[in-house]
């Protein structure tokens, strides 16, 4: 026998009900499932910008921690890299995330929220460092500012070219 989509499916308080649930609690999931999105409390900060990981061009180096030591340098004079010479700026290299804070530095840290490994993004608005799946917060230094997350960011050591057009950045 041929199933047929259109008329197979069962709507959520069809499925509800069939469990044997009562009329209160199937309320109380039905409410809880159509306003509950994530279990991030949500930012008013928008990360900006959406970075894209980036290899190839204005990158020498390891910036793969499954491949070693990170230990590379970018190109600020490549369109890649260029970004990180204003503030609130930032991109995802290999296994890390470099921005460009509001006091005018430049971070290195691990890409990855040490709560799931989600990749972390740099908020200019709030100078910190938000996991968007789980809304763990972080310093520009790595630490944690606010669970789920309980352990830091690694950070990474930056060093800037004296032209200010090569950034190293080293474990």
């Amino acid at each position: 026998m041929k199933s047929n989509p259109t008329t197979d499916q069962m709507k959520r308080g069809e499925f509800l009900r069939s469990l044997g649930m009562s009329s209160a609690a199937l309320m109380a999931f039905y409410c809880m499932g159509t306003t509950l999105t994530s279990c991030s409390k949500g930012s008013t900060d928008d990360p900006t910008p959406t970075p894209t990981p980036t290899t190839g061009t204005g990158i020498t180096g390891n910036s793969d921690l499954a491949k070693g030591t990170i230990n590379y340098t970018l190109d600020l004079t490549d369109s890649n890299y260029s970004g990180l010479k204003t503030a609130g700026q930032y991109v995802i290299v290999g296994s890390t995330l470099v921005a460009k804070v509001k006091a005018g530095g430049l971070i290195a840290l691990s890409k990855a929220c040490t709560h799931e490994g989600t990749t972390v993004q740099y908020r200019s608005a709030s100078d910190d460092v938000y996991c968007s799946s789980h809304g763990s917060e972080f310093t520009t230094a790595g630490a944690v500012k606010v669970g789920p997350a309980t352990r830091a960011l690694t950070q990474f050591k930056t060093a800037l070219s004296t032209d200010g057009n090569s950034l190293t950045v080293t474990a």
